[in-house]
């Protein structure tokens, strides 16, 4: 229990076990930051590829269901920003939830968060060949690898140059998502009431009612859809002045995409012809039936673009989560020196490698149950994340500079009631899914990593951080 409740002491980096410099260089301020982040949580590939579903189970309920989740993402974005400022880490989740909260926690941080950022790319790349198919027919695999491995050679280059091609397609994205917006609102059927009217086409024609349970339940995903605002966290060692960017970033990004997804939902959800097209989930074809078919390929080539601009901003911070593992020891000492390498644009090459090949390869494997899921793995890590946000000002952290979150501990307190809630609503497959990978993890914990506490899973953080 010590280990899980008892703060540890960060490490400065040591380069014992690695080669090459173990910290990454400062780059980016609060626009490159934010053009990355933004492009993480892909605005319009999670309008196109992840919401359909929600409004096949949800209908008029999805855009209700979308706004509770952002409103507790406000929540969520508070703890990260006060975690963020504290522990400028490129691990992100584990290394705040490690130094607050204790090893073993941080250690089911790190599995969860590399579950999910592991995973939801190559499922979001596979849904590239749908919106190619004005110009090219692909089979969806082939192209949702290709996709991976393009993103894999922009994740070698310098972090920068990134930031500057994510954000020629983040502004593509979000013209396509204006113009389903304006087509949406310009056709609307049903006026602003329908919104919260909590229909759904059922079988045989019917229309069913949502019920509250099962907005609850879609809670999970809904969290899910603007859960990239986290990547800022990621992105802190490369931040410049992280003290005051790092929240900078997680708000200005969380405000931006839940703007740019939510508006085009509403309008979609007004101007579908009926409820069942709405619950159908086909929004290319309601945009060629509001328009024509040039404006249909239009759209579907930004949202092919989004995809792979996502591609490429999640491989960038996978990456980045290897490398911090590496450099903290989470692995056998050649495992450390190998991830833990950087190349000559300062990138973690071989980490790059590791989390883009890997997800080239998955996008030939059924992933039909990886939404549910990923969003368990999404709930259970904000969770910790809140927990960890609850015990920030103990100590010696009490004292030091950073962003503080407003409405301290209600906040968090608040948060761990209601995701604990969430997650006992859902299905219990993914739930068995996502406890035995945790309970796998946990055996690697006590059988490999406690027993070497002195010299594996150090937590550090960048000495330029901790000044």
């Amino acid at each position: 229990m010590t280990d899980t409740l008892r703060p540890v002491d960060t490490a400065v980096p040591e380069a014992a076990d690695t080669a090459g410099p173990t910290t990454l260089k400062r780059s980016i301020g609060v626009v490159g930051g934010t053009l990355l982040t933004l492009s993480c949580v892909t605005p319009a590939s999670t309008l196109f590829v992840v919401v359909p579903d929600l409004f096949g189970s949800l209908g008029t309920a999805t855009a209700l269901t979308i706004a509770i989740g952002s409103l507790l993402c406000i929540a969520v974005a508070f703890c990260y920003s006060e975690l963020g400022t504290l522990i400028p880490s490129a691990g992100g989740e584990y290394a705040m939830v490690s130094t607050m909260a204790g090893r073993l926690a941080g250690w089911l941080v790190f599995v969860l968060s590399l579950l999910v950022v592991m995973i939801v790319p190559p499922v979001i790349a596979m849904g590239t060949a749908d919106y190619l198919t004005p110009i090219v027919h692909l089979d969806p695999a082939v192209a949702g690898a290709g996709v991976m491995l393009l993103a894999t050679l922009a994740g070698l280059l310098d972090l920068r140059a990134n930031a500057w091609i994510t954000g020629v397609f983040l502004v593509l994205e979000v013209i396509a998502a204006a113009v389903v917006a304006l087509l949406g609102f310009a056709h609307s059927e049903r006026g602003v009431s329908s919104l919260v009217s909590m229909k759904v086409a059922g079988t045989h024609g019917h229309t069913d009612t949502v019920t509250a349970m099962l907005v609850v339940s879609g809670l999970a995903i809904a969290l899910f859809v603007t859960q990239g605002f986290s990547t800022a966290v990621y992105l802190s060692e490369e931040l410049e002045n992280p003290r005051r960017n790092v929240a900078r970033t997680v708000l200005v990004t969380l405000a931006i995409s839940t703007v740019i997804i939510l508006v085009p939902v509403a309008a979609i959800t007004m101007g579908a012809s009926d409820i069942s097209q709405l619950t159908g989930g086909n929004i290319s074809g309601m945009v060629t039936a509001w328009s024509n078919s040039a404006v249909g390929t239009f759209v579907s080539l930004c949202v092919a673009l989004a995809i792979i601009n996502a591609g490429i901003v999640m491989v960038i911070q996978n990456s980045r989560v290897l490398f911090a593992s590496a450099r903290d020891k989470a692995w056998p000492g050649p495992v450390n020196n190998v991830f833990a390498k950087l190349g000559r644009f300062g990138s973690p090459w071989v980490a790059t490698l590791a989390v883009g090949v890997p997800g080239a390869l998955l996008c030939f494997v059924n992933l039909d149950t990886l939404y549910g899921v990923t969003g368990v793995s999404v709930t259970g890590m904000y969770l910790l994340v809140a927990v960890a946000a609850l015990l920030a000002r103990r100590g010696s952290h009490r004292h030091t500079p950073a962003w503080r979150m407003p409405l301290w501990p209600a906040m968090p307190v608040l948060l761990i009631a209601v995701l604990a809630y969430i997650l006992s609503q859902q299905e219990t497959s993914y739930l068995l899914w996502t406890g035995g990978i945790t309970a796998v993890a946990t055996l690697y914990w006590a059988l490999y990593l406690r027993p070497r506490k002195e010299t594996r899973w150090l937590v550090t953080i960048p000495e330029d951080a901790q000044a």
